[in-house]
């Protein structure tokens, strides 16, 4: 019996899944187009809830038409998640969206950012730590703006109710019912928040953008997650079994 692979891709536009074998052949694939809100002032948002329900319909479908071939569900033995990288959510305690999904396109934060570089030393710290530039592209500086605008952010923050993620992270904590907060390197290194140097978090940065008490998740290495997720009794993850499942009310 052969192994097949499901990949998600949640994107910008849209969700795309596809089933491979382990040859990399295409055996199902799937597209779910995302709804975007672009506002005044370069703001660009997405509705965090409607992210997830569209992998879902995403992988949905995709099932729909591996169903149609000689290939089950069950035959599926890994699923690896990618995402559009900068854009993040923020939430609090009890996994409610604080405010919409800032996508990597926003522009919102341009004035933090020349004030960012107005304070001696921040840039090339920065660039030493993270490698990035400062820059409204990188989820920080866009954070840091809900800090400074948002009420509710700023109150979770300050109170350390307030968690992180960028998309990869909202999904793993959503497809796992809040059982796993997590990311991997190359996600974490897109947010101005993580030191190349030592792979995890950098705290002088964090206490520099005023954002001490922000949870943020742990860090694996890409397939790391995918390891430490993989333990049940029918050798299924938390969210393989939830994913697969879609097949059975399809």
């Amino acid at each position: 019996m052969a192994d097949y692979i499901l990949a998600v891709d949640q994107g910008t536009s849209s969700t795309k899944t596809i089933v491979f074998d382990t040859a990399g052949n295409v055996i199902a694939k799937a597209t779910e187009p995302l709804k975007t809100i672009y506002a005044e002032g370069g703001f660009v948002e997405q509705d965090p809830e409607g992210i997830y329900q569209n992998v879902l319909a995403s992988v949905k479908q995709c099932l729909a038409s591996l169903a149609k071939t000689n290939v089950s569900a069950n035959d599926i033995k890994t699923i690896g998640i990618s995402n559009q990288r900068e854009t993040f959510v923020i939430w609090d305690q009890n996994g409610k969206p604080l405010y919409n999904a800032v996508v990597w396109q926003c522009k919102r934060s341009i004035t933090i950012c020349e004030r960012l570089k107005q304070v001696p030393g921040l840039e090339d710290e920065i660039k030493q730590k993270t490698g990035l530039i400062i820059d409204p592209y990188f989820s920080g500086t866009k954070l840091i703006w809900l800090y400074e605008n948002v009420a509710t952010v700023k109150q979770a923050v300050d109170a350390g109710d307030a968690y992180f993620g960028t998309i990869d992270t909202w999904l793993l904590y959503k497809l796992t019912i809040g059982k796993v907060y997590a990311t991997d390197h190359t996600n974490a290194s897109r947010t101005l928040f993580f030191n190349l140097h030592s792979l995890e978090w950098d705290k002088e940065l964090l206490a520099k953008f005023g954002l001490s008490n922000l949870n943020l998740p742990k860090i694996y290495s890409s397939a790391g997650i995918w390891r430490g997720l993989y333990q049940s009794r029918n050798r299924q993850s938390y969210i393989g079994h939830r994913l697969l499942r879609l097949n059975e009310h399809r």
